[in-house]
């Protein structure tokens, strides 16, 4: 890993709040926020584009001719598209994926919302992520951000982390209670017949 993907928390939430006090200023958070997600979405979806952005062989100059050109196609706003610059001619750009996680954090606090953590097995339709928002909006009675994750050793169902508290309601865990509850049960059948 190079120290660009090692970015300090210190130095990604540098780099996230002057997104957002930029964005704030120029009224446009909401669309480098829709910008961002789809930067997430690519990263997330192409082994090509992460290793576009990791690699720290490439020239500065090739970076901002992609990083523009991959701007462009997209639509970003011009804010998104110079902010990519910045972190290309600073060599940050292997940091962006924690950079849009702490945008998304902050901006979310900013905005009294809540962001919640929320790994399945499989990936979640836009309609499932939509329903399961607007239930933990209305179970919270706070605006709830969802940061969705892929986990397959969960198996199914899901684990959903607001904050320091977790709820598990995974596969996996339900198969772990069993295997414990049966190993007690063996453990109190072999105590009752070494009793008799």
């Amino acid at each position: 890993m190079t120290s660009a993907q090692n970015l300090s928390h210190a130095l990604t939430s540098r780099y996230a709040t002057a997104l957002i006090e930029l964005a704030e200023k120029a009224g446009k958070s909401d669309k480098v926020a829709a910008d961002l997600d789809a930067l997430s979405k690519m990263i997330k979806d192409s082994a090509d584009f992460r290793l576009f952005v990791s690699s720290p062989s490439l020239s500065r100059q090739s970076q901002i001719e992609a990083v523009g050109a991959i701007a462009d196609k997209a639509g970003f706003d011009v804010l998104t598209k110079n902010f990519l610059g910045v972190l290309v001619n600073n060599r940050r750009l292997g940091g962006l994926a924690s950079i849009i996680n702490t945008f998304k954090d902050d901006l979310a606090k900013r905005r009294g919302e809540i962001t919640v953590q929320v790994e399945t097995a499989q990936d979640l339709t836009p309609a499932q992520l939509k329903s399961l928002q607007e239930a933990l909006t209305k179970g919270m009675k706070r605006e709830v951000t969802i940061r969705a994750k892929v986990e397959p050793s969960i198996m199914g169902g899901m684990v959903v982390t607001v904050g320091s508290q977790m709820i598990d309601d995974s596969v996996r865990h339900k198969l772990q209670k069993l295997k414990a509850a049966m190993g007690r049960q063996a453990n109190q059948n072999t105590s009752n017949k070494e009793a008799v």
